[in-house]
């Protein structure tokens, strides 16, 4: 009778189609809200999403890194199958737009499709023209909507898109963006460090905008140029429009904040706000945004119907390139909980991500231990909506809609673990790909061990969550299980 009450509401759900959204934080860690542990600074908006939905404590996003996570997140396939590394503010755009995406998947069954905030997933062609609407984005992928920061925040061009438009542009003072050649334009910061309310290291000594400088140079745009302190402003009073001109049917948000990553300039609501300096002041702004969002969509009467899934794009990171004193005032806090790792690391805080599901019309409070990755979100989502997933698309995403919606603790069998290696899950097991490279400087700098071994390394998390104790040599049937697992994966 239980399962059948079960199954029934599940079916009534999906009749009702849901509202979606995914709240997507960049570089957030595991510890890095109230409800995992966080000291030094408070998540209210965050925490009662937990309160009243599912916190999960081993949600993964596929890759350590931003533009894999991302593209994997929004095609159901692994990043490594088409090279999707960090991309440049310039990059063209990496995903197929022949090829069915998430939101597309969603816009045939029914739903308004917006995204909002970072995308760092390339545009259009190559060589763009930033004083056009850009022919190659987020409207070809299945978006009806779009507003973003085209790459990252610490990359040119400092500008808004909206629909593939730089907003606020003036004709007359076009805009021009390169990587590699310098342009005269925009001062640079290794020029003119006396302009900076915020040192860096060389490779963020591009042009100078809002007195931080970025990668890459920049002329022209200049009413167009976004102000970093009032970013987390605009994000969010563009995505509550768009709930709010969509509430009267079902609606996909992709809302991709540009918290917390560097540089982390809070506004003046939100200094001092934590007692670990700009860093802990963005995580507030960022659950600031959060707040925005449940706020609007209660206002609409939408927030029992809406399945709100907040989670983030890759683990911590303290030192990314910005002086900021992020490890000096760090504290007693730790950004990945208990786990040993960072951003651009195969262990596991890389992608060990903070993630709530929220539903109150269907998702019962509480925590799982499920093991998924973001990567079956798209599967996951076609069967809740009840939507068939094109032949050849999502192609490494898998439905485990019932463990995402609490009714089930089975999750993953095998989980992917993308790095600048590999590590694979199995149950309590990890296991990371050996490789025989050298710690690469840009790397180092950060204070980051990416993993590197030469040799297997195996752990059990059930007794060492923190990956101190390899334990290959002991396991060798394990280690030779997983290896011909991660095998049969990459090819």
């Amino acid at each position: 009778m239980t399962l059948f009450l079960a199954v029934n509401s599940l079916v009534f759900a999906q009749q009702q189609k849901p509202n979606i959204v995914v709240i997507y934080v960049d570089d957030l860690g595991y510890g890095d809200i109230g409800v995992n542990g966080a000291v030094g600074v408070k998540t209210p908006h965050v925490d009662a999403l937990a309160k009243n939905g599912l916190n999960f404590t081993d949600a993964h996003s596929s890759s350590a890194t931003c533009t894999p996570s991302r593209y994997s997140l929004l095609t159901g396939s692994y990043a490594f199958r088409n090279n999707a590394a960090i991309l440049e503010g310039d990059a063209p755009l990496i995903i197929d737009p022949n090829k069915e995406t998430l939101p597309g998947m969603l816009q045939k069954a029914g739903y308004k499709t917006g995204v909002v905030g970072k995308w760092h997933l390339g545009l259009g062609r190559g060589k763009i023209d930033w004083n056009k609407k850009v022919p190659l984005g987020p409207e070809e992928l299945g978006f009806d909507y779009s507003f973003l920061i085209p790459a990252t925040g610490d990359r040119v061009p400092c500008v808004f898109l909206e629909n593939q438009e730089v907003v606020g542009l003036n004709p007359e003072d076009p805009i021009s963006v390169s990587y590699g050649t310098r342009i005269d334009g925009y001062p640079w910061g290794f020029e003119h460090p006396e302009l900076l309310k915020m040192h860096t290291d060389p490779y963020h000594q591009g042009a100078i905008i809002n007195g931080i400088s970025r990668i890459g140079y920049m002329k022209g745009g200049e009413d167009a140029l976004w102000v970093d302190e009032e970013i987390p402003f605009v994000l969010s009073n563009k995505a509550t429009d768009f709930i709010q001109e969509n509430e009267d049917h079902p609606f996909f948000l992709y809302f991709s904040l540009h918290d917390i990553h560097q540089p982390r300039v809070a506004n003046i609501k939100f200094v001092e706000s934590s007692t670990m300096g700009p860093r802990g002041d963005v995580i507030a702004q960022m659950d600031w945004c959060v707040g925005q969002i449940t706020e609007q969509l209660k206002t609409a009467n939408l927030l029992e119907n809406t399945l709100i899934i907040f989670t983030s794009d890759n683990g911590p990171i303290l030192d990314d390139g910005y002086l900021d004193y992020a490890r000096e005032l760090v504290g007693e806090h730790q950004p990945g909980g208990e786990f040993r790792g960072a951003k651009y690391s195969v262990y596991e805080a890389g992608t060990r991500m903070p993630t709530i599901v929220h539903w109150p019309n269907e998702v019962k409070p509480g925590t799982s231990d499920a093991l998924l990755s973001q990567v079956d979100l798209y599967r996951s989502l076609a069967k809740l909506v009840n939507q068939k997933v094109e032949k050849g698309a999502a192609p490494d995403s898998e439905n485990y809609l019932e463990a995402w919606l609490g009714k089930s603790e089975k999750g993953r069998e095998f989980l992917l673990e993308e790095a600048y290696t590999f590590g694979l899950r199995m149950g309590k097991w990890k296991y990371i790909k050996p490789k025989e490279a050298e710690v690469p400087r840009w790397i180092a700098q950060k204070f980051v061990d990416p993993g590197f071994r030469e040799e297997v390394q195996l752990f059990n998390l059930d007794e060492d969550p923190s990956e101190t104790n390899n334990v290959y040599k002991a396991f060798p049937k394990i280690v030779k299980q997983m290896e011909k697992q991660l095998e049969k994966i990459l090819k």
